[in-house]
């Protein structure tokens, strides 16, 4: 495991320091490890652990030997960390939270800041992802490839692709470093307690192989590792359209927020990925280093949501204009609660998805050690991700047209709402696939390609100089060539030549069952067979105006010089370690794209646009850990953090027009010229380590951040380049006269940088094996973290996050409260472990119909996970371990709402998984 130095909300806000019981836990194991720490050191005896209390303690090793401020994860055993995946593992780290999709948590948010201002690298080096942005989607590593990660949330100068709130480094395995040949094999299925459902079954399987070994004399080493997985997909969702507002309608009471629709649907599929990693190690001497490594993983995704949806707005295709509402309650905010909505035309719907990723690394690194005063590094990388999706509808309605219903209301926001409706829709025969107020159907084919690549020199002298002050000196330079690029063609999707028609029963699923929001029974049906037998299907980029900003080109050319000097030294009799430094970052950004001007004739409308700046930030840092003795460490920690602004909102595409009547331009879209976000960042931690076996440890950080970036509108934007050319059309006054000519100044909406704000927290964090307190709680143990953060940083909600309203909101991804807690019992072979993650409200971003960002509240999670095992130590099953686990044991929801909790938006559930396995070492 390498260590930084290798010789050693707009919502009701809640009180930020609420009492909580993994709070008080902290807190009283701190109080009671300190008091008993002559005692401890005593009794903890060293011996040869594994299991559970390995990874612990390897873990606790990194933290404690570091110069940063860190937080590590270990893999237990070769091909063996702790849980289902990586991400679940670093959500449970003290400061760090996890996002769900899909069930699985996926994206990391690191001290209450939101994924974007993280950076993830694998074994060092920056990493490429499938999606629009930087941020990794940690559900597509494989645990079993991994040896650990090292959360670093102080940077150092030597640390190249540092982020703002933190730095993940993933780690694979070094053979030459793990001392002997293993051969491991991992087996489990797993089954959804949702159940099959359409054509989906509920289990799956994953099953893994790693070999490590070592030859000539332990000169060479070789690590291989193969990792499979196949999941159901499986989600019972009622949606409400958004934004509620104020609107008037037939028998609602006036001044109430409504929503204009109501959604329930089953989604069912299959998540499969197959992932592998290969290193070998070549160490000829004490002088030459050698290691090729590589990584590589392909997902692929295909789900089907069979969605019944109600509009119960104004608008639903001309066949309501009877619409009115019966019944109608109204709560104490003015929130409508329930009632009948009458002469609606509900849709019965079939939304596919199907998603491919594929992501690929390679890096090879030799360190040269020419004298006992000079190391060089090399290091060479390459990276590369590619995302391939397809997505489609079909909308069909009982015929003859229109078949009017009504539908029964209660919205609810603490679990599902309820939409009743008055017929039924479980019979195939009588649902046609028609135009429908959202036409007969739609797609999308997205992809995103991101490639990069880079190079890597250190020097390492030892300090002929200041000798009781510096230990020695790193100089280096490291540059990256990245490269993203994103497509989005689409279009409708229109009933073929036969007309209006019922879907095939050879295209059926049979029937899935939406009785948990109260409609009953809807078909299932095979999209993608659909589309292809009864409709057409031709999508583009360019054959709409809206399309053409959808697709862009951003590419960043960064260099990077560091200079750090590695302190190791006593200060007034206190032995000191850490390091102080400057890094240098330049970075060359552009991006291409094209925009639609419908001012221009016919063929010269879809015009290029481009642009970009160069950017230099200096960023100084300093870590300081001082030892206090009775293996106690004080650190504190100086830096200038950065963050790259989002990659897609670096885009240069924008939606431009004129407005005729009065000749003023408009837009919106990216900006090329954005500057990084940057923060001056001030840490100090305390820690207590009882060995390599417990610690307890506080801390604090504050954050002044310098800049951020969030949409705004400047009002005052020159159009010059815009309009050359533009020639008013004869269409104003009546339709008969000369509109005005074109202005030079509109209003441009897009990102921007603005002023920042503080951020500051409290961390609180305890590992403790209970033998620390009496010799009869053996084997028993916990790790117990409470973060607390909080900010006065309020940014403008951008036009398209309706839900979250027009004001100023909180950071997104800042949940002020974050607890996790793990308790597990390791005795002769037989292992348990029960941990559970929870963190407050926050403003959470979430992908839309459009496939753009928005902004939701999301209510905070509380999720639970169960794992229980046995291993053979002796005998014929000598290796051979079983393992059972529970995923999401209490059937955690996942919910989002619109400013306040009696307007919900989402509410989701994906039941608990259960796996059953075994795993053999030999």
């Amino acid at each position: 495991m390498n260590t930084s130095k290798e010789k050693r909300v707009a919502q009701p806000r809640e009180t930020l320091f609420k009492v909580s019981p993994v709070a008080v836990g902290c807190g009283l194991l701190m109080l009671v490890a300190g008091a008993q720490a002559q005692q401890a050191a005593s009794t903890l005896e060293t011996v040869t652990v594994t299991g559970i209390r390995k990874g612990i303690e390897e873990a606790i090793s990194v933290k404690k030997n570091s110069d940063s401020i860190v937080e590590a994860i270990s893999s237990e055993d070769i091909g063996k960390l702790p849980d289902v995946s990586i991400a679940e593992s670093l959500a449970r780290l003290p400061g760090l939270s996890a996002q769900r999709v899909a069930g699985r948590a996926q994206v990391i948010s690191v001290r209450g800041l939101s994924p974007d201002f993280a950076t993830t690298l694998l074994n060092g080096r920056e990493m490429v992802s499938t999606g629009d942005n930087r941020s990794v989607e940690f559900d597509q590593y494989p645990s079993e490839l991994l040896s650990g990660v090292v959360v670093y949330k102080t940077p150092d100068a030597g640390l190249v692709g540092q982020g703002l709130s933190g730095t993940l480094d993933m780690q694979t395995i070094r053979p030459l470093a793990f001392g002997s040949r293993a051969i491991v094999l991992n087996a489990r299925g797993s089954k959804t307690s949702m159940g099959d459902a359409a054509n989906a079954k509920d289990t799956g399987n994953r099953f893994s192989a790693s070999y490590v070994d070592q030859f000539n004399g332990k000169t060479i080493g070789v690590a291989l590792g193969y990792a499979h997985l196949e999941t159901p997909v499986a989600e019972e969702q009622v949606g409400l359209y958004e934004p509620w507002k104020v609107e008037g309608r037939p028998g609602v009471p006036a001044g109430t927020y409504i929503t204009d629709g109501i959604k329930a649907l089953r989604r069912t599929g299959v998540s499969k990925r197959d992932g592998f990693i290969g290193t070998v190690e070549f160490r000829p001497s004490d002088s030459w280093t050698s290691v090729v490594d590589g990584f590589f993983t392909k997902a692929e995704q295909e789900n089907t949501a069979n969605q019944f949806e109600v509009h119960i707005g104004g608008y639903n295709g001309g066949y309501n204009p009877g619409l009115n509402f019966t019944g109608v309650t109204v709560n104490s905010s003015n929130t409508m609660t329930g009632g009948t909505a009458q002469n609606v035309y509900p849709l019965v719907r079939g939304m596919y998805n199907k998603r491919e990723d594929e992501i690929k690394a390679a890096g090879w690194n030799n360190k040269f050690r020419f004298s006992d005063d000079f190391t060089l590094t090399a290091d060479l990388n390459y990276s590369h991700a590619k995302r391939d999706e397809l997505s489609l509808e079909n909308n069909t309605q009982l015929v003859p047209k229109p078949q009017l219903d009504s539908v029964k209301l209660a919205f609810n926001g603490n679990g599902f709402s309820q939409l009743t409706p008055g017929l039924s829709y479980s019979d195939p025969s009588k649902l046609l696939l028609t135009g429908t107020i959202y036409g007969s159907g739609y797609g999308k084919v997205p992809s995103v390609e991101d490639e990069l690549k880079g190079f890597k020199l250190v020097g390492n002298w030892a300090t002929p100089f200041a000798k009781g002050l510096f230990s020695d000196i790193d100089v280096g330079l490291n540059y990256a060539d990245r490269s993203k690029e994103k497509h989005q063609p689409e279009g409708n999707i229109n009933v073929g030549a036969q007309g209006d028609t019922a879907i095939a029963s050879d295209l059926q699923y049979g029937l899935v069952d939406l009785g948990f929001a109260g409609v009953g029974k809807i078909p299932a049906w095979n999209v993608p067979g659909a589309v292809g037998r009864y409709m057409t299907f031709n999508p583009s980029e360019t054959s709409a105006g809206y399309l053409i900003a959808k697709a862009w080109t951003v590419e960043e050319k960064t260099t990077t010089l560091f200079a750090k000097a590695n302190i190791d030294a006593q200060w007034g009799g206190v032995p000191v370690r850490g390091n102080v430094g400057l890094q240098g970052v330049r970075v060359e950004q552009s991006s291409n794209a094209n925009y639609f001007d419908g001012t221009k004739p016919a063929g010269e409308q879809v015009r290029p646009i481009s642009g970009g700046k160069t950017d230099t930030e200096w960023l100084p840092s300093l870590n300081l850990a001082f030892s206090l003795g009775n293996d106690q460490t004080v650190r504190f920690a100086l830096a200038r953090q950065m963050a790259r602004p989002r990659v897609d909102e670096l885009r240069a595409g924008v939606d431009f027009g004129i407005d005729t009547a009065t000749g003023k331009p408009g837009a919106s879209g990216g900006n090329p010229e954005l500057d990084p976000w940057l923060a001056n960042a001030v840490d100090l931690s305390y820690e207590k380590y009882f060995g390599n076996k417990a610690y307890v440890a506080a801390a604090a950080f504050y954050k002044d951040l310098k800049s951020y970036i969030y949409t705004q509108t400047n009002g005052s934007y020159d159009f010059s380049k815009f309009i050359a050319g533009y020639a008013p059309p004869n269409t104003c006054n009546g339709g008969s006269g000369a509109c005005p000519p074109a202005q030079t100044t509109g209003n441009f909406t897009a990102p921007y940088n603005g002023k920042g704000g503080k951020l500051q927290g409290i961390e609180l964090a305890a590992s403790l094996p209970l033998s620390l307190f009496t010799p009869a709680l053996s084997g028993f143990g916990i790790m117990a973290s409470a973060s607390f953060t909080d900010s006065n940083i309020k940014i403008k909600a951008p036009d398209s996050a309706s839900s979250v309203g027009p004001g100023e909101i909180a950071l997104p991804g800042l949940s002020e409260r974050v607890y996790n807690l793990t308790a597990y019992y390791e005795h002769k072979g037989f292992e348990a472990r029960i941990s559970q993650r929870k963190r407050s409200d926050f403003i959470g971003e979430i992908g839309n119909f459009d496939g753009n960002r928005t902004l939701r509240y999301v209510v905070g999670e509380d999720v639970t996970d169960l794992q229980i095992g046995y291993t053979f130590s002796d005998g014929w099953a000598k290796g051979l371990g079983l393992l059972f686990q529970v995923n999401n044991l209490g059937d955690s929801d996942y919910r989002t709402y619109a400013g306040t909790k009696d307007r919900p938006l989402e509410s989701i559930k994906w039941g608990r998984s259960y796996l059953l396995g075994a795993n053999y070492k030999f």
